[in-house]
């Protein structure tokens, strides 16, 4: 029976109406009242906190605010975020690679200091950079395979060059291992001094220029008539692929880079319509 009473008394209050009145400060005359019960008041609080509430929630579900907070990153954004970032760390290495470029370049017109090695990439980049250069490589072979019947043990073949075409000494040095189609060892090698130019022994075209894994940082240059020059294990490369060269010019630095170089030398190719020729037929080393 007390509850009953307590209950009955406490909802009278909650209905009972205050009156709000609004005075004009000088006058002290009512500008405007109100009547409000603690219940009604109650109500209006609450009805108004539900609709701040919704709507608040539409505003961050429909707009790109949602994006800022904890958890509500979609797939897209996810992924364009992944991408930036992956950007950013190829710029970031893109920057590295020209630096050292760049103060290698500087050593060797000062000659007051050693070339150091370029920028260590990063394990996995320089996998996949290794099998796309490895791929490019594979299928400049399968085209002159199918175009040319590619043989590797082909006899030598002699070039129907003007008699006033020259081939340059691509570097100074003794080669220490001869052409052997037998053993498949394609061109020569020849020890060399480390800063030492590489030079095109041809004018031509870059068709390659990168690094390949046992080849080390190489270099193709396309000649007319057919012949095609390859340059390995260089320490620097100063042209790019698509760039054109003059015979004699300097399109790389002598160097010892790639898994089957043991010292500082320049592997050199001659190749002429998909055959191999012996360099050493055409230039006195």
């Amino acid at each position: 029976m007390k509850q009953k009473v307590d209950s009955s008394a406490f909802w009278e209050k909650m209905r009972f109406k205050y009156k709000l009145s609004f005075l004009d400060e000088n006058t002290l005359s009512e500008v405007f009242s109100l009547k409000v019960s603690p219940l009604s008041a109650s109500l209006f609080l609450g009805a108004f906190a539900i609709v701040m509430i919704v709507l608040t929630s539409v505003v961050i579900v429909q707009t790109p605010i949602h994006n800022y907070l904890p958890g509500y990153l979609d797939d897209e954004t996810r992924g364009q975020l992944l991408a930036n970032g992956l950007r950013t760390e190829a710029l970031e290495e893109a920057i590295r690679v020209q630096e050292g470029y760049l103060n290698n370049i500087n050593a060797l017109l000062d000659g007051t200091s050693e070339i150091t090695p370029m920028p260590t990439l990063d394990t996995i980049k320089v996998q996949v950079e290794e099998l796309k250069k490895s791929e490019m490589l594979t299928e400049f072979v399968r085209t002159y395979e199918e175009e040319e019947k590619f043989s590797l043990h082909a006899p030598v073949l002699s070039l129907s060059l003007p008699e006033d075409q020259m081939f340059y000494k691509p570097v100074h040095g003794y080669v220490s291992s001869h052409f052997d189609l037998k053993e498949k060892h394609f061109g020569i090698d020849v020890a060399a001094k480390a800063k030492e130019s590489v030079l095109a022994t041809m004018s031509g075209t870059v068709i390659f220029a990168g690094f390949e894994a046992t080849g080390g940082y190489m270099i193709g240059v396309q000649h007319p008539n057919g012949v095609i020059s390859l340059y390995k294990h260089n320490a620097v490369l100063l042209k790019k692929q698509g760039e054109t060269v003059n015979a004699g010019e300097a399109i790389a630095i002598v160097g010892n880079t790639g898994t089957l170089s043991t010292g500082t030398h320049l592997h050199f190719e001659l190749w002429n319509k998909g055959k191999a020729l012996n360099p050493e037929e055409f230039i006195t080393f």
